[in-house]
């Protein structure tokens, strides 16, 4: 699926529908805070379970399932060390080009975002009960 301007032709942008499906499961995967979270502290460097759930305030399941996550995802690998593992992030150069795109993106769009009425902030804290889509 070619994103990039430069590589965009009619043909390219035709529905590619393997190739959306597999771009849409990505954004899903940073689509929660407490993964961004995660992956903003795997970009300073290897994490224990423990260490991330120091930083991010969350419980050690919590933790452990997010990372699950992004590890399924492709986005962060593990090794053993002694008893526990150790997690970085995998593709390092690529996962910090997307969120260093993200948050230009983000001061480029200001408020915009949070007043969607589908994906506003308080959709994301699971606090939107009335909207009709939630």
């Amino acid at each position: 699926m070619a994103m990039i301007r430069d590589q965009l032709s009619p043909e390219s942008t035709r529905l590619d529908t393997r190739a959306a499906t597999a771009a849409s499961c990505l954004f899903r995967s940073l689509g929660d805070p407490s993964r961004l979270a995660i992956l903003t502290h795997l970009a300073l460097g290897e994490h224990r379970v423990v260490d991330l759930t120091e930083h991010v305030g969350l419980a050690q399941s919590t933790v452990s399932a997010h990372l699950a996550c992004l590890f399924d995802c492709g986005l962060v690998s593990s090794r053993p060390v002694g008893r526990s593992s150790m997690f970085s992030l995998s593709h390092e150069p690529e996962v910090l080009g997307v969120l260093a795109a993200a948050e230009k993106l983000l001061a480029a769009t200001g408020d915009q975002v949070s007043l969607c009425p589908t994906h506003r902030l308080e959709h994301a804290a699971g606090e939107l009960k009335d909207h009709p889509r939630a």
